[in-house]
Formats: structure tokens, sequence, C-alpha cells
């Protein structure tokens, strides 16, 4: 029997490798019946932010070549609707129930993380820090090291459980930001968010997506994912989660190798809502088939 066990510090373990990415499996409800949650290391809530948002305009969401485009904007009733109307279905699931946390000031992570604290059966947070910082303009709080160390050393102080960085892959230099997370008192970072795009309709002339660009997510991203997982593994010290393309148990497997200690499964769910089960169980199967006793054996295993 292979361990399967993936412990990420902090009182988050992990029965296995696989969770479901933020964004891409809603609240688990809506997935009940296509996977037994406890076949899975654990499921990453749509985004949350402390007060209520509409989103942006439609059309905002576009099908590209092995990929999607999204400009849905963190849609979500906020965190007391999360607290009071969604926690309390959705606490007693047999898996780890992360919360994706964003916000748009830093008052306004912090705030919510004081009030996700309390809730027992939440053991970590998932801080999405490629939102825009109204303060500085527009930029994205994780695209300089300044702004995310500002962001997580202030959530730092306010939750006590597991805090896990997402980090975005529109930087120029992605360890440098993994490495200022990792100083200001992040727990895990989780990587890669999506890359920004645009689409086209050539025959209106008109952008595709309400917003004009959009997150690009997908088997499309996968290269750059992997590169950005082997690159960050490299230069912190504590657990790596990978996503970006994952769509069988051999890309997840990928990531591993290249240093990814767990992974996420996002768009792979929207064509196949049981692949996240499906990928937990190809990684057993790819541990006995080449001699590993433990999942934690493949972190880190690429030979170069």
């Amino acid at each position: 029997m292979v361990n399967t066990k993936i412990d990420l510090g902090k009182g988050l373990v992990l029965r296995n490798p696989v969770m479901t990415a933020s964004g891409t499996f809603g609240y688990g409800e809506e997935y009940t019946d296509f996977v037994d949650m406890a076949q899975l290391g654990g499921i990453i809530v749509k985004g949350t932010t402390l007060h209520p948002r509409e989103g942006n305009p439609y059309p905002r969401m576009t099908e590209t070549p092995s990929g999607m485009l999204n400009c849905v904007g963190l849609q979500n009733k906020g965190v007391e609707y999360f607290i009071n109307t969604i926690y309390p279905r959705i606490k007693d699931f047999d898996t780890n129930v992360i919360l994706n946390l964003s916000g748009s000031t830093i008052e306004d992570y912090v705030t919510a993380a004081e009030m996700i604290n309390e809730l027992d059966n939440v053991p970590a947070i998932e801080l999405n820090v490629s939102c825009p910082n109204v303060r500085q303009g527009g930029m994205a709080f994780g695209v300089t090291c300044s702004g995310i160390s500002q962001v997580v050393t202030e959530v730092r102080k306010a939750y006590h459980k597991h805090l896990m960085v997402k980090l975005s892959p529109n930087v120029t230099n992605i360890a440098e930001i993994a490495q200022a997370a990792e100083a200001s008192g992040a727990d895990s970072v989780s990587l890669i968010n999506t890359l920004l795009g645009m689409a086209i309709d050539a025959e209106k002339r008109k952008p595709i997506l309400s917003m004009v660009t959009g997150g690009m997510s997908g088997a499309c991203v996968k290269p750059v994912a992997l590169r950005c997982v082997w690159q960050v593994s490299k230069a912190v010290k504590i657990p790596v989660v990978g996503l970006g393309g994952i769509s069988n148990a051999t890309d997840a497997v990928e990531f591993m190798l290249a240093g990814a200690s767990a992974i996420e499964i996002g768009t792979a769910n929207f064509i196949d809502p049981a692949i996240s089960a499906k990928v937990a169980a190809g990684i057993t199967d790819y541990c006995e088939r080449h001699g590993f006793e433990k999942a934690t054996d493949l972190v880190g295993a690429l030979e170069v």
C-alpha cells in the first residue's frame, strides 16, 4: 500500500496530494454527485471577499485553444454569507475545506481573515494576492516583493492557522516573490494563478471579453506552470502546491517531480467533474508501478 499522506505543515494534512482549485469547484456541493470528497486531499472553495462583489459584466468567459479565458471578477456574496450560509452546509465534508481569500485593501484581507480564523473546520486560507490594490492605483499585491510582504505580514498577524499564498505568474521573477511570501510568514505557496491573456472577435473587430483581458487557464499554461514550480521549489523551504493545466495523473506526477508537495486541479473540472478523484487514484498507481512507498518520495525527484 502506498502512503499518500501529505503534511503541508501547521495543521494542514492531506490524505493525498490532490486538491481542487478555487473558482472551478464551487463550494464543493455542486460536485458531490460526481466526486466522493473523502477521495480528495482537499477542496479550495471559490474566491471570497470581505464584502459582496457583483463581478464583471458579461461576456466574461471564452474558450481558447487548449484552455479558456475568464474575467469573472470574483463574484461572491461576501465572507459573512459564507460563514452563515455556506459553511454550515460544507463544514462536515470528509476532506480539508480551504477558503480562497481575496481583497482590495490590506484592511479587507485582515478583517476577513480574522473572521475565518474562528471557523473550526476550515484549517487553511489560500491568500489570493493577484487582486488589485486600490491604494496603489490597481496594482496587484502579488506582483512586487514589497506588496506581497505587506499583505502577508498583516494577514499572518490576524490568522493563526495554515496560510497558503497563491502566486501570480505575471511577474518578472516568481522565485523572488515566493521568497518574500515565505519571509513574511506564509506556510506554503500555491502556483500558478492565471496568465493574463485576451481574445478578439475578428469579424466584429471587438474583444470577446467585457474587460478586454482575462485570466488564461487550462492545458495551454502547463509548461509555464511547471517551470514556475521548478524555480520556486528551489528557492523556498516551505511546501509548494502546483497548479496550472493539470488534466490527468501524469500531469500531476510531473508537478510533483518538479517540486510540488501537492497539486490543484482547476479547468479540467469543467471537462470531467470526476477528474480529481481519478488523478488521486492515478498518483497511487504511478507510485505502485515505480516502487515508491510514499507519495512524498515523488516530490522533487526529477533527475536533472
